[in-house]
């Protein structure tokens, strides 16, 4: 018997987009509720310990942390995103870390005080991101052979950038090749699209105004 998925989310959270693009790549159906992190409901804070989207309920109970929660699709649905190879599927989970780690970084940019702080941050990005090149096959997915999970990780990373390039290349993308044909591929597929609302790019544009730091005074 199919179990019923509810993915209880946040609009702006790349954490609940890796997430909801493993669903959408395996063919899942699941219902997907928004809540305001800024006025946590009891209900969620009852099913989440850690008070962090995302949180998968199935049939009634929850799985939170999105790493975890990916782990455990992939073990009861269809259309495997991890290799077949156990040092090739190490070798992802080792890289979605990574990804996760470009994450704190971005946030560390968008809260940034001053222009020292965020030019330090844009060089950690900008040396992260080089590395990534490094390691990529040059196809329009992580692994040649198909889209796998860290795919459903760096897209959201990416996105962030969509907005971000609007004060110029902050994070070096541009120059790199193999980094850019895998952003305009993954931001191509229905997946990735789909894992966000059509007013994400005002919401996240919103939200970094709102940040009161550097970054915010160069989107005004």
């Amino acid at each position: 018997m199919t179990p019923k998925l509810t993915l209880i989310s946040h609009h702006l959270c790349p954490y609940v987009q890796r997430v909801a693009i493993a669903l959408a790549e395996k063919g899942m159906d699941f219902e997907r509720i928004d809540i305001d992190l800024t006025n946590k409901p009891d209900w969620f804070l009852k099913l989440s310990p850690t008070g962090k989207t995302p949180v998968l309920v199935v049939d009634g109970r929850p799985i939170f942390e999105s790493s975890v929660i990916l782990e455990y699709l992939e073990e009861v649905g269809p259309n495997p995103l991890h290799p077949s190879d156990v040092l090739d599927r190490a070798d992802h989970r080792g890289w979605m870390e990574y990804g996760s780690s470009i994450l704190n970084d971005i946030a560390g940019l968008y809260n940034a005080p001053d222009a020292s702080a965020f030019t330090t941050k844009t060089e950690a990005l900008r040396a992260k991101f080089a590395r990534v090149e490094e390691r990529l096959p040059g196809g329009e997915t992580f692994d040649p052979k198909g889209l796998s999970l860290p795919d459903a990780v760096f897209a959201p990373v990416f996105r962030y950038f969509d907005t971000l390039d609007r004060i110029g290349d902050v994070a070096g993308l541009a120059g790199l090749p193999k980094l850019s044909r895998w952003r305009s591929a993954l931001a191509g597929r229905a997946s990735v699209r789909g894992a966000v609302a059509t007013d994400y790019p005002a919401r996240l544009l919103d939200f970094l105004k709102r940040r009161g730091s550097h970054l915010s005074t160069l989107l005004t």
